[in-house]
């Protein structure tokens, strides 16, 4: 569903989308060897832990693509660079929702909260190793910049 959304704004841009569908995360590699071969340019994957294995970025940035992720895990294990919900903040939220729950409150009467943190980081040892040169400007804004 996501890539049917996001295929508007890759054909706005003038990029081509190419979905690689992975349902277990045994397919991974072999949906990163298909990228290789088709001669695709990055990677994006979406953020599903229950997929994607922590070492994703090592495995992409092997294959000598950038990778662009929602999850810190990724771009720390040597993707290029995340953009996404700060996990920390979220689960923190989450315990406090718990907390309300277990103290008597009704479920119906909670509102729903959408991600409110953001993280953005930034990895320059990656970009290095892909002969690329990340602006000065986009590292000001990272929340984090591996080096």
């Amino acid at each position: 569903m996501v890539a049917q959304e996001a295929r508007p704004a890759a054909e706005a841009l003038g990029v081509e989308l190419r979905v690689f569908e992975v349902r277990v995360a045994a397919d991974i590699e072999a949906a990163v060897e298909t990228a290789v071969r088709q001669r695709c340019d990055a990677a994006w994957v979406l953020g599903d832990p229950l997929l994607n294995p922590p070492r994703i970025g090592a495995l992409i940035s092997r294959a000598g693509l950038p990778l662009m992720s929602f999850v810190r895990g990724h771009t720390q294990s040597g993707g290029l660079v995340s953009y996404g919900p700060d996990l920390v903040d979220l689960y923190r939220r989450a315990g406090a929702i718990a907390d309300r729950l277990l103290k008597g409150a009704v479920p119906a009467e909670l509102p729903i909260e959408q991600p409110t943190k953001f993280e953005f980081v930034v990895n320059v040892r990656a970009a290095k190793a892909l002969g690329l040169t990340i602006p000065s400007s986009v590292l000001l804004r990272a929340d984090e910049v591996i080096e």
